[in-house]
């Protein structure tokens, strides 16, 4: 049964010290807790050594602070960890721990399920099942972090790094997303650098522009063909938002010097993988600081798509980087336990 208490860990900073002083307490209460419980991660009001035992006692009988339930963990040979986390109501979402040469980066979900539907996405396979909360966000982080710590993994490699790549469109989720980010950029909170904080979309062009306006982190754009005919066969959104519109809201899209968006192109053989694709997409994107990030398709026994091979992906590689755009080949990670771009589905099998 879900608990029918409010869980504070859905609440902003100032949301929280609101609900302190509506109930006559002081502000520095709320921030306290807030402190706890992105801090310090705990998971019971009763660590809160800083409130008064009376107060615990009485937050403990309002409020929640509940985080989900590691239902499975697994880890790849290459060191890629895949957590199934169970909520209150008993759906899973999965999301990775991905070890990088000095820290690592975590792969965030945003919904149950995805509504986008694209072609080669086993997560769209699912269908949309509900929006996570703030709370349910952020606590993928905690959990994360709860595990290097406790097997010790954090000294070497902390986490650092999010993005927003996991199940679910996070545009499509946007008010969650937005205050979730708050939250986890927070200096006094979980204090991530909003240089290691990229939210990804497959191009909801009205979200882009509200997201450049809003809070300042780094955008990743799924792109995954240079025409709109092959796009929509790809990404069905693309019929809302063609590629024209998505252009135009990254090219006004603030960003910080040096700083680049990167465009996430998924090669597929003999569907976007041909050379005359390369061309467009390098005139496509001529006006934008853009970096683009290849991942040949990691293949799915219920998915029609082939994986190209290395040839042609080098060679669609180098036609871009002719044109003058940092191209890279990202190496996916996980691949083994289902862990890489594209595999999450909140199954437990």
């Amino acid at each position: 049964m879900p608990n029918s208490r409010p869980n504070l860990r859905d609440l902003s900073l100032p949301e929280i010290e609101a609900l302190f002083t509506q109930k006559g307490l002081p502000a520095f209460r709320g921030r306290q807790v807030f402190r706890w419980l992105s801090v310090a991660g705990v998971d019971s009001f009763q660590q809160m050594t800083d409130l008064p035992k009376e107060l615990r006692r009485d937050l403990e009988r309002e409020f929640s602070i509940a985080l989900p339930e590691l239902a499975r963990q697994e880890v790849s040979r290459d060191g890629t960890r895949k957590l199934a986390l169970r909520l209150e109501d008993g759906e899973i979402i999965e999301c990775v721990l991905i070890p990088e040469r000095d820290h690592y980066t975590l792969c965030v979900s945003s919904q149950v399920g995805c509504a986008m539907g694209c072609a080669f996405c086993l997560t769209g396979r699912m269908g949309f099942r509900r929006n996570l909360s703030a709370g349910e966000i952020t606590s993928q982080v905690l959990k994360a972090q709860e595990i290097l710590s406790s097997q010790g993994l954090d000294k070497k490699k902390p986490l650092r790094n999010l993005v927003f790549m996991g199940m679910g469109e996070p545009l499509a989720n946007y008010e969650a997303v937005i205050k979730a980010l708050n939250i986890l950029l927070y200096p006094k909170g979980f204090d991530f650098s909003p240089r290691r904080v990229t939210v990804s979309t497959v191009g909801l062009v009205p979200q882009i522009r509200r997201l450049g306006q809003e809070i300042r982190v780094k955008l990743a754009v799924s792109l995954h063909a240079a025409d709109d005919q092959i796009r929509t066969s790809l990404v069905p959104v693309n019929k809302k938002y063609p590629l024209e519109e998505i252009i135009k809201a990254c090219k006004s899209f603030p960003l910080k010097r040096g700083w680049r968006i990167t465009f996430e192109y998924v090669l597929l053989a003999g569907i976007n993988d041909s050379l005359v694709q390369a061309q467009r997409l390098a005139k496509l994107l001529r006006g934008v600081p853009a970096k683009i990030n290849l991942i040949p398709f990691n293949e799915a026994p219920s998915l029609p798509f082939k994986r190209p091979d290395d040839k042609t992906v080098l060679a669609f590689q180098e036609i871009l980087m002719q044109a003058g755009y940092v191209a890279t080949v990202r190496q996916s990670k996980g691949q083994d336990i289902a862990a890489a771009c594209g595999q999450l589905r909140g199954v437990l099998s």
